[in-house]
């Protein structure tokens, strides 16, 4: 895995320092979210049934992640349901669950981009999980523009703007297909047809949508 995360040496920081570590942050944040949902008076108790959980289960996550290799990947990917599952919780806490649930599309597809920091060294495999490590940051960019449409910080009006997030998605896919031209490798055409087609149907809805001549 070509990572500088995955070249740490076994042990990393140590277990022992990395669990009280892990399990320091869990409880501060777990503090910071309580105390501050108290004093705005927006304490919901029940919440920590969630949010406590969340928290210990992305702490569990932090000394495999400072082990490197494969170890690491399990650790970033122990740590991030249990992120979500604390956000989860910290919303609930608040009782902003209706505000806040596009959240819920930008957190677990931050998640999903950052996998790419473990890419495999094959070019089709790296090109494929790039594909969708880049869709994955489009999803994060989709759910920061309901957020903003929810608190009523922008607003589109009649446009079918979801359109463009398709376009982008059919440029990404497009984009990766004609990088993976650069490698002589076995399977590059079924490959880059396999990406290409969907990626130019994905952009001609969107740009339908967008212009607002969906017949249906």
């Amino acid at each position: 895995m070509s990572t500088d995360l995955g070249r740490l040496p076994p042990g990393g920081l140590g277990t022992g320092t990395a669990w009280l570590g892990s399990v320091a942050v869990a409880g501060l944040a777990v503090a910071a979210i309580t105390i501050t949902a108290q004093s705005v008076d927006r304490f919901h108790w029940w919440a920590g049934f969630v949010l406590v959980p969340g928290a210990l289960i992305a702490a569990s996550g932090g000394p495999l992640l400072v082990r490197g290799g494969g170890r690491a990947f399990a650790g970033y990917v122990v740590a991030c349901l249990g992120g979500l599952v604390f956000a989860v919780g910290a919303l609930l806490m608040f009782g902003a669950m209706a505000w806040g649930w596009p959240f819920m599309i930008t957190l677990p597809a931050l998640a999903v981009a950052g996998t790419y920091l473990w890419h495999l060294a094959h070019p089709l495999v790296r090109g494929l999980h790039r594909t969708i490590a880049m869709l994955a940051l489009s999803g994060a960019a989709l759910g920061v523009t309901l957020q903003l449409i929810n608190a009523d910080w922008l607003d589109f009006g009649e446009v079918a703007w979801w359109g463009g997030f398709m376009m982008l998605a059919g440029v990404i896919v497009f984009g990766n297909a004609v990088e993976l031209t650069r490698h002589r490798i076995a399977y590059r055409l079924q490959a880059i047809t396999l990406l290409l087609g969907p990626a130019v149907i994905t952009f001609l809805i969107g740009l339908r949508f967008l212009r607002g001549d969906w017949p249906y």
